[in-house]
């Protein structure tokens, strides 16, 4: 009976102590929304159409999703990021069967300059390339396909730079 209560114990306080270096919250030591993030327009030097406000719709809505930071509607934010993309590339991956030379799979590689600057003290929190990449099954239409791929490829950078600014990777 007694080794029994020993081992319950034991039990009780290894799973306790188990999540001891986990927390809830922010990792860089702000306050959930504490401060405000205003995103300006990406720009986009690409030669793919309208991929910088797609970019930049996707960057508001991750910021939103993740809760750190609050997105700065009216106001000017305490923090300023910019960006531009600079470069999109796509790279074949599986062939046709038929035709050694026809991609049927493509991977798409967009790269930004991101900048993130603190509004008040002009202090600059990030300023690199971040890179998002995204897989095209070609159909029919090779351009109808890429296009459908554009909101993952823009989802995926924006889930990369909200990452890099909540976890203070900088």
């Amino acid at each position: 009976m007694r080794l029994l209560k020993f081992l319950f114990s034991a039990c009780i306080a290894f799973s306790l102590t188990g999540c001891a270096g986990y927390r809830l919250g922010s990792v860089n030591g702000t306050v959930a929304g504490e401060k405000s993030v205003e995103i300006l327009p990406f720009n986009n030097q690409t030669l793919q159409p309208r991929f910088g406000d797609a970019v930049t719709q996707a960057l508001r809505e991750r910021l939103q999703v993740d809760g750190t930071y609050h997105l700065a509607t009216s106001a000017p934010g305490d923090l300023v990021i910019s960006g531009v993309i600079g470069r999109y590339n796509r790279e074949g991956l599986g062939y046709l069967n038929t035709d050694s030379a026809t991609p049927q799979n493509f991977r798409v590689e967009v790269t930004a300059h991101v900048i993130i600057r603190e509004r008040s003290s002009g202090k600059l929190l990030l300023d690199r390339d971040v890179k998002a990449h995204s897989l095209v099954n070609v159909g029919p239409d090779f351009a109808s396909s890429e296009r459908q791929a554009a909101p993952l490829l823009a989802a995926d950078l924006a889930q990369n730079i909200v990452g890099l600014l909540t976890e203070g990777s900088w």
